[in-house]
């Protein structure tokens, strides 16, 4: 199991065990983490589970795919360095004790 910490956008902290094989948004829908929406359901053509990844941890996550980059256009919130579509991180060892921040929509 990976430990996960998700930030709100009034700095609240909502802490997950997360099992390894599941997309981040699924670990903030199964936890009620507010601020995911996943309209789409993981189909990454929606942009409402957005969220913002620190430099190291963006650094060691598989890159951003074409079609993710074109999504995150469409985000409620401002796009920003280690903006990411939780439904396309899948979560692995790599995730261990990172802190996933939530946007606020603008």
């Amino acid at each position: 199991m990976t430990d996960v910490t998700f930030i709100l956008p009034d700095g609240t902290q909502h802490s997950c065990i997360a099992q390894e094989g599941l997309s981040l948004m699924e670990v903030a829908l199964q936890n009620s983490v507010s601020g995911i929406i996943a309209e789409c359901n993981g189909a990454a053509a929606c942009a409402t589970c957005h969220v913002i990844v620190d430099d190291s941890l963006a650094r060691a996550l598989d890159p951003v795919s074409e079609h993710e980059n074109d999504m995150l256009d469409f985000a409620a919130a401002a796009r920003e360095p280690g903006s990411r579509l939780s439904c396309q991180i899948r979560v692995d060892a790599r995730l261990n004790g990172a802190t996933i921040r939530i946007p606020a929509e603008t």
